[in-house]
């Protein structure tokens, strides 16, 4: 019978204290140009706030759940924000920093898996399911509020580029995650109000719907719709599309050393992220 979760199973993680100590460092190194490589900086400044965002996403899934009535999260260790403790690494961490890098993009991982059957109540199953993207609209709106509140007086170019291409990040994954695709949160939402029989017959295809979004980015029309509506949140948001490509530029350190090494080939300047004009990934 599993009890309680123990004050053990809620300590925070060394690994994730690292993580986030590593963001600190890097951010200070980006706000203060302490770093000669500021792209490098900006690089393990935005990597390592979109894990602590991943960790946090879901932690919040499994917070809710333990509120909900699943006790077991506890002793899965998902209380302790370690992104190893989650239980498949490779979705819930590797592939969406893999995202970012090669196409700039905030695709959600997952997952934590929910006891569902230790839960009573609709509202609650859904309520664990809409924790995550939460998590990533309250990020979107730290990152975002330096830019609506005016309140960018003396920070420094590069920090602002890399918060607004960390802003992008969280709008994306809030967004994309919030869609009512099997294997989704915005799924998870829904599910427990549809009928037995519709969630039988979408539960096979729940594992590729992940794919499926990232499949349907690749197509030109879809790109370029998509990123319309994400820009022009973010407009409305205070942030400008100049500063998220100047970010994403930054990011993207390695390109600058290929054009030191190569020096009759790409241009320099801040090259947009995947957006109109092309697919995730393109140039």
């Amino acid at each position: 019978m599993t009890t309680a979760a123990t004050r053990g199973d809620r300590r925070i993680s060394p690994v994730f204290l690292g993580i986030a100590a590593v963001t600190a460092v890097a951010g200070w190194a980006v706000w203060t140009g302490f770093a000669d490589a500021t792209g490098f900086a900006v690089f393990l400044f935005v990597t390592g706030a979109w894990i602590v965002s991943l960790c946090l996403h879901e932690y919040a899934h499994a917070r809710t759940a333990l509120h909900s009535g699943d006790l077991s999260v506890g002793a899965k260790g998902y209380l302790t924000l370690n992104p190893l403790k989650y239980t498949h690494a490779l979705l819930s961490i590797v592939l969406p920093v893999l995202f970012v890098i090669m196409g700039g993009i905030g695709l959600p991982g997952g997952a934590v898996y929910i006891e569902r059957g230790r839960i009573r109540g609709r509202w609650k199953h859904s309520l664990i399911s809409a924790a995550g993207p939460l998590t990533n609209v309250a990020f979107a709106i730290v990152c975002t509020a330096p830019f609506w509140l005016d309140a960018l007086d003396g920070v420094p170019r590069a920090f602002q580029y890399a918060l607004a291409f960390l802003a992008m990040l969280q709008v994306t994954a809030a967004i994309l995650n919030s869609l009512p695709i099997p294997g989704l949160d915005g799924y998870g939402v829904i599910e427990p109000w549809l009928s037995y029989r519709i969630r039988r017959q979408v539960e096979p295809i729940a594992p590729f719907g992940l794919i499926a979004v990232f499949a349907l980015l690749w197509i030109p029309e879809v790109n370029t719709v998509f990123f319309d509506a994400i820009h022009a949140l973010l407009r409305g948001l205070g942030v400008e599309e100049f500063q998220r490509y100047c970010g994403y530029d930054l990011y993207r350190f390695w390109r600058g050393l290929f054009d030191e090494q190569d020096p009759g080939g790409g241009g320099g300047g801040a090259r947009a992220p995947p957006g109109p004009g092309g697919a995730p990934g393109g140039e």
